[in-house]
Parts: C-alpha cells; sequence; structure tokens
C-alpha cells in the first residue's frame, strides 16, 4: 500500500453533523467539528438495558476524548470495544474508520468506512472519507457496468434503511385495515368503492414496503464483501498451493466479493469480473 499523506487541507471537510464523529481525516478545528455525544446515547440506549447503554456510553466518550487528545489508537480500542459488545451503528464505525485513519492503519479505515457505508450508503462525509481512503490503494480495478434496471431498484431501496421502510408498512397495513372497516360498515356505495379501492392501495403499498425492508436488511447483512489485509497475496486458478497456477497479484486494501469456500481456501470475484483462490487469512470480512 502507498505510503499514507495528510489530505490536502483544502479539500472538503464537513461539520460533524451527528454524536460521536470526531471528525474527517483531513483533521477538525473548532467548536464546528466537536461532538455532539448525547444523540449517539440515545441511540446505544436503544440498543441495551440502561446500565449496560451507560456502560457503552462511557466507553464511547472515552474514544472521543482520546481521539481529541489525538491518541488514535487508545481511540480505536475504545470504539472497538463498544463493537465487541454488540453495538454496531455507522457512526460507531466512520470513528473508528477515522481513528485508524489517524494512526496510519489504512487498511483498517478502509475496512470501516466501508462497514460503516454498507449501513448508512447515502452519507456524505462517508463516502468522502472513504474516497480519501481508496486514494491509497495500489490496485485499480476496473468496475463493470451495472444493468441500469438493477442499479436504480437498489439505489431506490437504499433511499431509507430497513427499519424506515418497516415503519411504513407496518403503517399502511394498519392504515388500510381502518379503511377497509368503513367498506364493511358503511351503506353509502360511493364510500364503501372508495374505501375499497384505497385500502386495496394502501396494502399493496404495504407489502411493497416489506419487501423493500427485506431487501435492505439483505443488503446491509447478507453481502460476502471483504478486503484484502495481506501487504500482496498472489491469487491461485485453485484452492491449492502448490497445483494452483499464479493468476495475479493483489495488494492491501483492495475490495473483493467471495463467492465461494474450501477449507481455508476463499474464491473471490473482482469488480472487474477476474476471480481465484486465497486464503482466508488475506482478507477480513466486512
Amino acid at each position: 500500500m502507498k505510503r499514507m499523506n495528510r489530505p490536502n487541507e483544502s479539500s472538503k471537510v464537513a461539520v460533524d453533523p451527528r454524536a460521536g464523529r470526531p471528525g474527517m481525516p483531513g483533521g477538525f478545528s473548532g467548536w464546528g467539528h466537536m461532538l455532539r455525544p448525547l444523540l449517539l446515547f440515545v441511540l446505544v440506549s436503544l440498543s441495551g438495558f440502561a446500565y449496560g447503554a451507560d456502560s457503552l456510553y462511557a466507553r464511547v466518550k472515552q474514544g472521543n476524548q482520546y481521539y481529541l487528545d489525538g491518541d488514535y489508537e487508545r481511540a480505536a480500542a475504545a470504539y472497538q470495544s463498544v463493537i465487541d459488545s454488540g453495538y454496531t451503528s455507522a457512526e460507531l464505525y466512520y470513528n473508528l474508520g477515522n481513528a485508524y485513519y489517524k494512526s496510519h492503519n489504512l487498511t483498517m479505515a478502509l475496512v470501516n468506512y466501508e462497514r460503516a457505508r454498507i449501513l448508512d450508503p447515502k452519507d456524505k462525509d462517508i463516502q468522502h472519507n472513504l474516497d480519501i481512503a481508496r486514494e491509497f490503494v495500489t490496485d485499480r480495478i476496473e468496475v463493470l457496468p451495472e444493468f441500469f434496471l438493477k442499479r436504480a431498484y437498489e439505489g431506490f431501496v437504499k433511499t431509507f434503511n430497513a427499519d424506515v421502510w418497516a415503519v411504513m408498512s407496518l403503517s399502511a397495513f394498519v392504515l388500510a385495515l381502518c379503511i377497509l372497516l368503513i367498506y364493511f360498515f358503511s351503506k353509502r356505495v360511493g364510500i364503501r368503492r372508495l374505501a375499497f379501492w384505497t385500502g386495496m392501495l394502501l396494502l399493496l403499498v404495504a407489502l411493497s414496503t416489506f419487501i423493500f425492508a427485506s431487501q435492505q436488511h439483505r443488503l446491509t447483512s447478507q453481502h460476502n464483501q471483504a478486503i484484502i489485509t495481506s501487504p500482496s497475496v498472489t491469487i491461485k486458478s485453485s484452492p491449492d498451493e502448490e497445483s494452483g497456477t499464479d493468476l495475479f497479484l493483489l495488494h492491501e486494501g483492495t475490495k473483493v466479493t467471495i463467492e465461494d469456500a474450501l477449507g481455508d481456501w476463499r474464491e473471490v470475484v473482482l469488480s472487474d469480473g477476474n476471480r481465484g483462490w486465497l486464503k482466508e487469512s488475506d482478507l477480513v470480512r466486512l
């Protein structure tokens, strides 16, 4: 991987809009980049009981202070301890990515920015930091174009997270039931007709948004993406060190998709369609 340089100070530096975000990789200045821990406390509180939430919040707050003090390795350890406790969020992965970036661990910064983007694909701060970190990756892999309808559909599904789609689905379903009650009890033909078709439309909305919620959950939790963590690794034609033919070389930070597994070997596919086998120890799953 290329030597890590400090990002250009003239590049975009966004104000941290959510709790627990220490700032952009280029650094922070003034109160615009100070943290808003209250919101993250609310988010953490929802993930467990009060005592456990207080403990997690204390660790997040400590990690934030380590970050502000320039102790990035201890900040990363604090954020990671919260994740290891079972709590995850785009903000927490973003913080962890920033801490790794500042401590010159580009590979783990990429891993955590990618994890943050999976949970919140529309966040511009996450995408910006990810783009900066990707500049230091050696391999430049061409991305094959996706079918435009598939790209448009996935883009629409990612408009909201799974929880929002689920709330929309439940709300539409309950409203549909209420309107259909009007259909059953009203004696006026016009009102019954309007209630029937409105109820059917709302049931269709409820079903559609339920499908979107399921799709969004699948996109965020059931994926096989990974990042190469070894400085360089030779991709083999088969899962065998001796008989497998050397196909090409990949370097740390390159993103791959795991297609198959055999023992401690993994078959990976690149964004340009090339594929081959490597050891599981050479990558980390997102």
